[in-house]
């Protein structure tokens, strides 16, 4: 069965189940998921016990949701759309990076695999998208992610952004402002923890930025 003869929830429910797992390793339960789609936990509940039926996922009750093999594929598959859909919104129509989120989330249920491929071919074949989450190849093999939250980053040493969060557009202009984007240079001067504080250095011109929890833990980083 292809993944677009999945409905638009199933395909939902099955790229949150591993997106949410792909940079964090807390488990995915009935609850975070209804509470990161706006619904209520019985909605999920049902959803979840449709997708078990079709053998796409595991659940013990009051426990964590798995994919199985077959899920995993759809799931990807569906990642790989909305992944590279927004990269062409942003490198093919001009959209800001805070803007495609939602949009790729209507398209992702309607185009076709050959478009798809088509617009994988338009690009160049991109391995991220413009937040710098990895892109899955076309055989359905995902990428590891790479990079530590900056939260978690030791003070000193050249580090590269790698990926930020596009949980939160708002704080994606407030990232653009500071000039803070994937592959920016930094270097991390000092936690302050009991004041909620990490400032970082941006290289070249350098300049000092004093980012709060919610922001630091928003942006991944490798060291360069």
């Amino acid at each position: 069965m292809p993944v677009s003869d999945l409905s638009s929830a199933a395909q939902d429910y099955l790229k949150l189940i591993w997106s949410a797992t792909e940079w964090s390793a807390t488990p995915m339960t009935v609850g975070v998921m209804a509470e990161r789609l706006g619904v209520r936990p019985s909605t999920v509940s049902d959803g979840i016990k449709k997708l078990a039926r079709q053998g796409l996922v595991t659940h013990a009750p009051y426990g964590s949701i798995e994919l199985t093999e077959a899920g995993r594929e759809h799931a990807v598959a569906m990642v790989r759309r909305h992944r590279l859909l927004e990269t062409f919104l942003v490198e093919g129509l001009g959209y800001g990076w805070d803007e495609v989120h939602d949009e790729a989330e209507i398209l992702e249920h309607a185009v076709s695999d050959k478009l798809m491929e088509r617009l994988d071919q338009k690009l160049g074949h991109p391995t991220r998208d413009p937040h710098g989450d990895p892109i899955p190849s076309p055989d359905g093999r995902p990428h590891l992610p790479e990079g530590t939250q900056l939260s978690a980053v030791a003070a000193g040493g050249t580090l590269a952004i790698t990926r930020i969060s596009d949980a939160d557009p708002q704080m994606l202009r407030y990232f653009t402002e500071l000039g803070l984007v994937p592959d920016t240079r930094l270097t991390v001067r000092v936690h302050r923890p009991y004041a909620d504080v990490t400032t970082v250095r941006l290289l070249g011109p350098a300049r000092d930025v004093d980012l709060g929890p919610s922001a630091s833990d928003a942006i991944w980083v490798v060291a360069v």
